[in-house]
């Protein structure tokens, strides 16, 4: 449904469920909830996944880092949903990835703990805890820039990557096709509840005008934001959530590297190292954040930390800072407490206010699903007691024999499959009626202009930024300069009535969203940059 219908039947009728927040938690809310027969709304304040959801460290994890904290329990639960993920809800978004956990002279974790951690991850993970101790040598095989010098001994286990922001997207087209009505771009300025049955909630669309949805029942899934919708529902309430903030820098990736490295810190903290998009991700940090979420970034202090401690694994020639080429920087909700925020556990929190608003924070992107049936279950209905998660594949997310077939150039070929799965067919008939739909926006990279006006037509992005940086991969591999900006801006708002001239005036390189956000940005949970 286009953007005018939506907001039309949003004006005419009420819902029974309102979502606030877009992002990977808010997506997932709205899926269950329309698959199972509600009436449903979804509304984000900037774009669908446009915070924390597009700024997560990328992986579906088995929960390793959880065994020195004694969380089994979340070890066991990460890997059913990992294996749920890979093989029945989107199958070309999540993707098996071995990591390396190596061990070096005189680091923070010798041989004897990296081996005691893998005996105990194999005897404990099932199915999907494949891990063993390799050597050096087959180490350096699979990560080709790996440190040789002072190497010890390697451990390499089972680990999962995604494209975060792509599985956000394939969510929120999941819950549109039940039903929902979805509208990015929309904040939510008021609400004004009854005591458990649901009222208005005020909505700023923009250029597009204000409105009221009125709601049976109203989710604040709204990540770093969540509190500050709280306080539109109760100006009294006191904190659910503390922020932390994680950073990762893109480099470009010259070696073919066939596994990911995670290094333990000092701190308890792992320094990364990820193969995505053709591009060397590292990090991450996790320091407490207070201010504006609408306002964070990468500091120079930030991309030093990371780029030192990579150094622990890669040369650091390859780390020099006139490499990176994007920079994320996104916030992690915990619950509120005292304490570093890096010893802080990871567990969601659902909290009902006295007039009903249900709010939702925290958790993993691993175990999203879950923690989605968990803020529903809080709904006070019968109807929201939803025991299992929906296994069911998600939009955009399964293969394209199309696509081997037309011709085009095999890296493009395996791009457009990967982001859109067996939905990549309707790229290439986007790109029949154009002239130059098949011709690459930048000759760096394999996005062509088809994905852009696809993006615009079938995914709700209305500005530039939109684009390049969540339904294309053309910020993160740092391709986005002022002309291709211009026509992404362009397309945008002829096609789609996106802002005229948005992100047009300069490249982004740190992902950093406009200041003009208010109350609650894209809905996301735990998952910040970085974050394992």
């Amino acid at each position: 449904m286009r953007r005018p219908e939506t907001l039309e039947r949003l004006r005419r009728g009420p819902v029974e469920l309102l979502v606030i927040g877009g992002g990977i938690i808010g997506a997932r809310v709205a899926f269950e909830a329309a698959r199972r027969g509600l009436s449903v709304a979804l509304v984000d304040a900037g774009d669908f996944g446009g915070a924390t959801s597009s700024a997560s460290s990328k992986l579906i994890h088995g929960g390793f880092r959880y065994l020195p904290m004694g969380d089994i329990g979340l070890v066991r639960q990460s890997q059913r949903e990992r294996t749920v993920l890979l093989e029945s809800v989107a199958p070309n978004l999540v993707r098996p990835m071995p990591f390396l956990l190596p061990a070096y002279r005189g680091a923070a974790k010798g041989p004897g703990a990296i081996a005691a951690g893998i005996l105990i991850y194999k005897s404990l993970a099932g199915r999907g805890g494949r891990a063993s101790l390799i050597s050096p040598a087959t180490a350096r095989r699979l990560v080709p820039s790996l440190r040789a010098d002072g190497l010890q001994i390697c451990g390499m286990f089972e680990e999962a990557e995604t494209i975060d922001a792509r599985l956000v997207l394939a969510t929120v087209k999941g819950a549109a096709r039940a039903g929902a009505l979805v509208l990015n771009h929309a904040r939510v300025t008021g609400l004004e509840l009854r005591h458990n049955r649901g009222g208005a909630v005020a909505i700023d669309a923009g250029e597009d005008g204000t409105f009221e949805i009125h709601a049976r029942h109203v989710i604040n899934a709204a990540g770093p934001w969540v509190d500050q919708v709280r306080r539109l529902d109760d100006p009294t309430t006191a904190p659910l959530v503390r922020l932390s903030k994680g950073i990762h820098l893109l480099l470009p990736l010259e070696d073919e590297w066939k596994a990911g490295v995670a290094l333990p810190l000092g701190d308890g903290r792992v320094s990364l190292g990820i193969p995505w998009q053709g591009m060397l991700m590292i990090g991450t940090t996790d320091t407490l954040f207070t201010g504006d979420p609408s306002r964070v970034e990468v500091t120079q202090s930030d991309a030093r930390t990371v780029l030192e401690e990579a150094s622990g694994f890669l040369p650091r020639e390859v780390l020099s800072h006139d490499r990176v080429k994007f920079e994320i920087a996104g916030l992690r909700a915990l619950p509120a407490g005292d304490g570093d925020v890096a010893d802080a556990r990871r567990e969601h929190v659902v909290d009902v206010s006295r007039y009903g608003l249900v709010s939702v924070a925290g958790g993993k992107l691993t175990t999203h699903r879950l923690i989605a049936l968990h803020a529903l279950s809080r709904g006070r209905d019968d109807r929201l007691a939803l025991l299992v998660p929906d296994s069911s594949r998600l939009p955009g997310t399964g293969w394209c024999p199309r696509i081997a077939g037309a011709g085009i150039d095999p890296d493009v070929a395996d791009h457009l499959e990967r982001l859109y799965g067996d939905e990549a067919g309707r790229v290439l008939d986007c790109a029949a009626t154009m002239p130059d739909g098949l011709v690459r926006v930048h000759p760096g990279g394999p996005d062509v202009w088809a994905q852009v006006a696809y993006a615009v037509e079938s995914e709700w992005a209305l500005t530039a930024d939109d684009i390049s940086r969540r339904r294309t991969t053309l910020s993160v591999r740092g391709l986005l300069n002022e002309r291709i900006a211009a026509r992404l801006a362009a397309i945008a708002y002829s096609t789609g009535r996106g802002a005229p001239g948005v992100g047009a005036a300069k490249e982004r390189r740190a992902d950093s969203s406009d200041p003009a956000r208010a109350a609650q940005g894209s809905g996301d949970h735990a998952v910040r940059a970085g974050a394992r």
